[in-house]
Order: C-alpha cells, then sequence, then structure tokens
C-alpha cells in the first residue's frame, strides 16, 4: 500500500501494480495495436501500390507513429489512464497525487513507451518496474505517474470470539489511550486466525502481544488469564468504550435486565430503541374521585350539578 498526497494534503492509500499485473496489460495492449496495425497496413498497401518506394517508406513512418504511438497516447488520454489491457486486467494510470493524467503525462509515456517496451521487447521496462519501489517504469518516472490497481479483493472480515464470560468487565479501569493502531490491527488478525494456528505459534504469538499490550497499557498481565483470553476481553473493552462513545453512553449489544425490558406497548409509549435504557413509562391518570375542585367532576355526579358548558345540541 502505498501513501500519496494531494494538493489539498489528504493522504490517499493507492495498491500500486506490480510487474506481473502490468506486463499482462501491456501484453493485452500490444496485441489489439498489432492487430490494427496489420489491418491498417494492408489497407494502405494496397491503396498505395502505385506510389514510388519514398512515398511508401513514409507511409510506413507515418502510420507507425499514427497507430503503434498514437493510438496508445489517445486511448489513455480519452479513458483517463485505462487503455483496453488496464481495464481487463483492472488497473489505472494515476498522477503522482492521484489524480487523473492529462494528455501531456500520456504524451511522455507513451514516447518513452516505444524505447523501453518496443524498441528493446520490454526489457528496460521490466528493470526499471522491479528497481522501483513502486513498480515504475521510466515512462511513470518522466512523467509523474503510477499505475495502481483499482480492483482489490476485499478478504471477509473474520469473527473476532468473544471472551469467556467471567471475564466481562474486568479490565474496565485498563488505559487504552497508548495502544497504537498497528497492535490493535495485530491482536484482531491474531484472533480471527487462531484457531487455524500451530498450537505451539499460536501460544507464542498470543504471549507476545499480552506482553506488548501490558507494556503500553503499563498493566501487568494477569497470571491466572490465559494469553488469547486476555486479548480477547481487552479488545472487547474497546469496543465497549468506542460503542459508548458513538452511541452516547449506551453499549451497543447490551442485553437489559429483566427489570427494565418494555412491557407489551412500550414501543407505542415512546420507548427508547436501544436496549438498557429504561423506557419513560407515562404517568398513571389518578382516579376521578381524587381530582381537585379544578379538575373534572365524578362520573357519578348528576347531570344537575355539571357546569354548564354553553354549548347546545342541535335539535
Amino acid at each position: 500500500m502505498s501513501e500519496l498526497v494531494t494538493g489539498e494534503a489528504v493522504a490517499l492509500e493507492l495498491r500500486p501494480a506490480r510487474l506481473p499485473s502490468r506486463a499482462l496489460a501491456v501484453l493485452l495492449d500490444l496485441i489489439v495495436v498489432m492487430a490494427v496495425y496489420i489491418a491498417v497496413t494492408v489497407a494502405v498497401v494496397a491503396a498505395s501500390a502505385s506510389l514510388d518506394d519514398a512515398a511508401q517508406v513514409a507511409l510506413s513512418i507515418a502510420l507507425f507513429l499514427l497507430v503503434l504511438v498514437g493510438g496508445p497516447i489517445a486511448v489513455e488520454t480519452l479513458s483517463h489512464g485505462r487503455s483496453l489491457g488496464k481495464l481487463a486486467v483492472g488497473l489505472r494510470v494515476v498522477r503522482d497525487d492521484g489524480g487523473p493524467i492529462r494528455f501531456r503525462h500520456a504524451l511522455v509515456r507513451g514516447a518513452i513507451g516505444v524505447v523501453e517496451i518496443l524498441l528493446t521487447f520490454g526489457v528496460v521496462a521490466c528493470i526499471a518496474s522491479l528497481v522501483s519501489a513502486r513498480g515504475r517504469r521510466l515512462g511513470d518516472v518522466f512523467a509523474g505517474t503510477l499505475v495502481v490497481r483499482e480492483r482489490i479483493p476485499v478478504a471477509p472480515s473474520g469473527f473476532v470470539p468473544p471472551p469467556p464470560p467471567w471475564l466481562a468487565g474486568r479490565f474496565s479501569e485498563l488505559d487504552l489511550s497508548a495502544v497504537p493502531d498497528g497492535l490493535w490491527l495485530a491482536i484482531r488478525q491474531y484472533l480471527t486466525r487462531m484457531h487455524q494456528l500451530d498450537p505451539q505459534v499460536g501460544s507464542a504469538m498470543a504471549e507476545r502481544l499480552a506482553a506488548d499490550l501490558a507494556t503500553r497499557t503499563g498493566a501487568p498481565a494477569p497470571r491466572d488469564v490465559p494469553p488469547g483470553a486476555y486479548l480477547a476481553a481487552v479488545v472487547q473493552e474497546r469496543q465497549a468504550r468506542e460503542s459508548r462513545r458513538a452511541f452516547g453512553g449506551v453499549t451497543a449489544g447490551a442485553v437489559p435486565s429483566p427489570a427494565v425490558v418494555p412491557g407489551p406497548g412500550a414501543g407505542a409509549q415512546g420507548g427508547h430503541a436501544y436496549p438498557g435504557v429504561r423506557p419513560t413509562a407515562p404517568p398513571s391518570p389518578r382516579p376521578l374521585s381524587e381530582e381537585s375542585s379544578d379538575g373534572p367532576r365524578p362520573s357519578s355526579a348528576r347531570p344537575e350539578d355539571r357546569p354548564a358548558s354553553g354549548f347546545v345540541p342541535p335539535a
């Protein structure tokens, strides 16, 4: 993964294309270009058979420049770095800052590509790509471009197993602010793959990660807790803190106690959608007999004792 910084100081993470994928894309492009070049050459030779030798040589040079050089430049310019071969493999040419290329970038790449790809049969391009840290050939170096992968396979995220129930809340006072993101990523990768590792290798890895985590938190790892369970419990504690921070103090996935489980119809009364939050129960109405003198009269009052409302029913 390569980090590029745009003109707006935005860091972009791009995956540079390596030599095998780039070679396959160039091979596909050359097959298409050579097929077009042969077809155009046959048509032009048949149409210019009456010309002299000098004119035919001039036409051959013009066809070479227009088809083999100008064709790829025009395609990369119009497609913003996606030729037919790159489109098939899932590659794209971008600027060093991650933006789309323009005509001058495609022109420099195409002009230098004649020497390092066509005239040397790709030997110079392969050597330059192997030497470069980001797999760039000479045309990319002089043009200020980079070939990146657009279609990156996304691996399914692994399931982090929960810690034993008796470890829940044991590390709630642990200071996790000094733990770097790289260590969290290593711990998550271990927890998702610990059942696929050799027992001895997995145990050694868990002990090393637990020691690193204890060093970052400033608290020693408990001796009565296995390293793998310790790592899982700390990861769960971090997720719980992030959930409380995101949901305003409500831990996502918390199981409500029986005392706060809303009864039937609680949703209609405006109950909370988050579990574990006690819904606000509506005030129970007082009996009519306990209303104050300003409130409604009991239903048992006689009609003549009720105050007049000024409403006259229709006849």
